[in-house]
Order: C-alpha cells, then sequence, then structure tokens
C-alpha cells in the first residue's frame, strides 16, 4: 500500500504560479511511477501528469503542455506540479498517484491515490 499526501493547494488569479507536491510514506517510492489527475465540478477525473520511477520520461496533457511541469525528488519521496500561467479551467481537485508505469496513468487509471488538494483560479 503506497500513501499519499497532497499539498499545495489553494486559491490564485489567472495568470499566477502555484506548486504542488505530494509525498509517499512508502520506502519503495523510487520503483512506482507517479503522476497527477484532477476533477472538476461535474466533470470525470482526468490525466494531468506523470513521471516514470527514475524521472527520465515525463508527460503531460496537451491543455497543460507548456504550462505544467511534472518532477521528482527520490530522496526525498516527493513530487512536484509546477503550474504556471494558470487559468480558471484549471480549476479542479487535484490528486497525486502512484502505478507501476506511466502508461497505465496515460490511460486514466492508476494503483493508487492521495485524497486530493483544492486548486481555485480565479479570473
Amino acid at each position: 500500500q503506497v500513501q499519499l499526501v497532497e499539498s499545495g493547494g489553494g486559491l490564485v488569479q489567472a495568470g499566477d504560479s502555484l506548486r504542488l507536491s505530494c509525498a509517499a510514506a512508502e520506502r519503495t517510492f523510487s520503483s512506482y511511477a507517479m503522476g497527477w489527475f484532477r476533477q472538476a465540478p461535474g466533470k470525470e477525473r482526468e490525466f494531468v501528469a506523470a513521471i516514470s520511477w527514475g524521472g527520465r520520461n515525463a508527460y503531460v496533457t496537451e491543455s497543460v503542455k507548456g504550462r505544467f511541469t511534472i518532477s521528482r525528488h527520490n530522496a526525498e519521496n516527493t513530487i512536484y506540479l509546477q503550474m504556471n500561467s494558470l487559468k480558471p479551467e484549471d480549476t479542479a481537485v487535484y490528486y497525486c498517484a502512484a502505478a507501476r508505469e506511466t502508461l497505465k496513468m496515460r490511460l486514466g487509471e492508476s494503483d493508487y491515490w492521495g485524497q486530493g488538494t483544492q486548486v481555485t483560479v480565479s479570473s
């Protein structure tokens, strides 16, 4: 079981930046691909970004490309989602996720989930 705890959400204005963090209480953290999903009100949860266990391969969904960056610090069992140029349509609950491979997350699924952190972008 991989326990994930997100932090860093909040209320910001359009154009601002925010960095989300996800800490894993798991000694085998470095063997998991990690990612971020989000769910806006009235919508299904969607894939946002994923990074391979070693950090070599990273993926982001088209709608955030050029604005969001995913990274990981295995020594600290932590991943990050740097979000720049935020838009009101980025408003959602953001979930940290872990899986054995990034492909599973890129297909919209994962093995483990955090509780989520709210990001609200005002216009």
